[in-house]
C-alpha cells in the first residue's frame, strides 16, 4: 500500500490524513514510507531511514541545532477511525497522541528551507509499547550522530503549553515475613501482613518534596501502588510485599532516588524492580529560553515520564510541547482542538524563522 502525503495542506487537514493511515505500534511501515517519500521531495532536507523511523535534517552550518521529535505509532484502534470533525474538535485514534504533533513537524520541515537554527526532525516508531522496542532508543544505539543537537522538543501532547523535562520514576518491592499458622490459633503464628503496617505508616507520614528547577516546580510522590499477601481465609500469612512507586524530580539520579527510598524504609528489605531517569528542562539554555518566549505560555513541569529522558541521557536538554491534550491520549473518544494545531505550527515557525 502506498500513500502520498500532501505537506502543502494546512496542519489540521494533514492531521486528518495522518490519522486515517493506521499505524498501531509495530505496523508503522505504510506511514513511515509516506513520511520518507514526502520529505525526500524537499532539496533542503537530508533524509535518513532506520527501520520504520525517519530522520530529516537541514545542513546550513548554523550555530545551534534543534531536534524536533514525534512518534508515528498509536495505541490499538478502538472503532475511532477515520478522523471526523465536530465543531472545533477533530476525533480519531492518534489525533491527540500524537499525529497532530507529527503534522506540525511535517509542515515545519516542508516550510522552513532556511531556519535560523539547523533543525533535525525525528519521526520514530514503537513509542507506545515496551521500551526495548522504542524507535528512538534504536536510533540512539544505531545512529547516535543523527540525534546530535543543542536542544530538543518532543511533540507529546501538552495542550499547547511548554512542559519542561520530565520526572524520573522507580518502583520497589518491600517484603515482610512471618510464621504461618491456623487463624484459629493465631498466637502460634506471626502475621506478615500486620508486619507491613509500619511501611504504610511511613508512607502516610511521608512529606514529598517540591523541587524548583529552571523556575519549574516538580512535585515528588512516594506511594504504595500494590500489596500482596495472604494464603487462604483460615491461614495466618507468612509473607507480604508492598510495591511502592517513587516519582522524583529530575535533579535526582535513579541511584540517588533509590538510596532515598531505602532511607525512608530503613530496616526493611527494599528491592528495586524498575527505574527510569528523569530529564532536566534546561530552560537556562539560550535556545530553550527563546523557545519559551516564542510559545508565549507559562512553562510548567512535566509530572510524568516521557522520551525527553532519552535526550537527557544523550546530554540534550528537552521539553515537551504539542497541540494534543494528554488527558485524552489512548481514549476511545480521543480528540484534539483544531485551533491548537495551527497555533503550534505558527509559534514554532516564529521561533525558527
Amino acid at each position: 500500500m502506498t500513500v502520498k502525503l500532501d505537506l502543502s495542506q494546512d496542519a489540521a487537514a494533514l492531521t486528518a490524513q495522518l490519522v486515517d493511515i493506521p499505524s498501531v505500534s509495530g505496523d508503522e511501515k505504510v506511514l513511515a514510507d509516506a513520511v520518507e517519500a514526502a520529505l525526500r521531495a524537499y532539496p533542503h532536507l537530508t533524509v535518513f531511514r532506520d527501520g520504520d523511523s525517519v530522520v530529516a535534517r537541514t545542513e546550513l552550518g548554523r550555530a545551534e541545532r534543534i531536534l524536533i521529535a514525534g512518534h508515528l505509532d498509536t495505541v490499538p484502534i478502538a472503532d475511532n477511525l477515520p478522523a471526523r470533525i465536530e465543531g472545533p474538535l477533530m476525533y480519531g485514534c492518534g489525533t491527540s497522541d500524537m499525529k497532530s504533533g507529527v503534522a506540525v513537524q511535517l509542515r515545519l520541515a516542508a516550510r522552513l528551507a532556511a531556519p535560523n537554527r539547523d533543525v533535525t526532525y525525528v519521526f520514530y516508531d514503537c513509542e507506545e509499547v515496551d521500551a526495548a522496542r522504542n524507535g528512538l532508543l534504536r536510533l540512539a544505539n544505531n545512529h547516535p550522530e543523527w540525534l546530535v543537537a543543542d536542544f530538543a522538543v518532543l511533540m507529546e501532547p501538552t495542550g499547547g503549553a511548554v512542559e519542561g523535562g520530565c520526572q524520573g520514576t522507580l518502583r520497589v518491592r518491600i517484603g515482610t515475613t512471618g510464621t504461618r499458622a491456623h487463624s484459629a490459633r493465631s498466637w502460634l503464628g506471626e502475621n506478615a501482613i500486620h508486619a507491613a503496617a509500619p511501611i504504610l505508616a511511613r508512607l502516610q507520614a511521608y512529606e514529598p518534596a517540591r523541587v524548583v528547577i529552571d523556575g519549574l516546580e516538580y512535585r515528588e510522590g512516594l506511594n504504595a501502588v500494590g500489596i500482596e499477601g495472604g494464603v487462604a481465609g483460615n491461614v495466618i500469612p507468612d509473607a507480604c510485599a508492598v510495591t511502592v512507586n517513587f516519582r522524583f524530580a529530575p535533579n535526582r539520579t535513579v541511584e540517588q532516588a533509590t538510596e532515598h527510598v531505602r532511607e525512608v524504609f530503613a530496616g526493611f528489605d527494599v528491592i528495586r524492580t524498575d527505574a527510569a531517569e528523569g530529564a532536566l528542562p534546561g530552560l537556562d539554555r539560550p535556545a530553550a529560553a527563546a523557545f519559551v518566549t516564542a510559545i508565549g505560555t507559562e512553562p510548567r513541569a512535566k509530572f510524568g515520564w516521557t522520551d525527553v529522558a532519552r535526550f537527557s541521557a544523550l546530554g540534550i536538554p528537552a521539553v515537551n510541547y504539542g497541540p494534543g491534550d494528554p488527558n485524552l491520549a489512548h481514549k476511545r473518544d480521543e480528540h484534539v482542538e483544531i485551533a491548537l494545531i495551527g497555533a503550534a505550527e505558527e509559534r514554532l515557525l516564529h521561533w525558527l524563522g
